[in-house]
């Protein structure tokens, strides 16, 4: 029954991705009606001055930065879209209909800027999800919320804006299943992938 629904998951949201329904975050929802409220700071762009965290060209403190696997590419391959305990960067949890950080969550974000700082070379890409309640376009539009929130900390921290995007998978590509708080809670994030290398011009 579980890999069945799995099975079912994977097709929703390889339809979901296909149609164009997994928009990046940059692109503004066009908002559903009794969603959450509250303003996501805006990214300045155009900025040519380096940041701190941003690194230097041709100076990096590590010699590989492993890159992990998307939600979409485990669950495609067959794995659950979980992060593993020994990774680096940690999700961020949050409420019920709501994209607002909570003070452990900032706490979690500290912690991934820190080795984003120390890994001057690596970029990553915050994904944002949610619980299986609300419309489709909803949960895509508030998983995009959630993914922006968390990269617009890690800016406000020092992290260049360039070595940041963001996609949203709304409530198609769950870690948990069962109809419970429980499995909800575990669904409402944000989560880190650190992407391969862009390959040296």
């Amino acid at each position: 029954m579980g890999d069945f629904r799995m099975l079912c998951y994977g097709i929703v949201a390889a339809s979901v991705l296909v149609s164009g329904g997994c928009a990046p975050s940059t692109t503004k929802p066009d908002g559903a009606s009794g969603g959450p409220t509250g303003s996501s700071s805006a990214t300045p762009s155009g900025s040519s001055s380096k940041s701190a965290g941003e690194g230097r060209a041709g100076t990096t403190k590590e010699s590989t930065v492993p890159s992990t696997s998307s939600s979409l590419d485990q669950l495609k391959a067959g794995k659950p879209p979980v992060t593993s305990a020994s990774s680096p960067l940690k999700d961020v949890l949050f409420e019920y209909d709501s994209y607002d950080l909570r003070g452990n969550a900032r706490d979690v974000l500290r912690g991934n800027a820190d080795w984003l700082k120390s890994n001057p070379s690596a970029r990553i890409e915050v994904e944002g999800h949610c619980d299986e309640r609300g419309t489709s376009e909803y949960n895509l539009a508030l998983g995009a919320k959630r993914s922006q929130t968390a990269k617009d900390y890690l800016v406000s921290l020092g992290i260049s804006p360039e070595r940041i995007s963001t996609i949203s998978y709304g409530e198609e590509i769950p870690v948990c299943t069962e109809s419970n708080e429980n499995c909800w809670r575990q669904n409402r994030r944000a989560r880190f992938v650190v992407v391969p290398s862009r390959p040296a011009s």
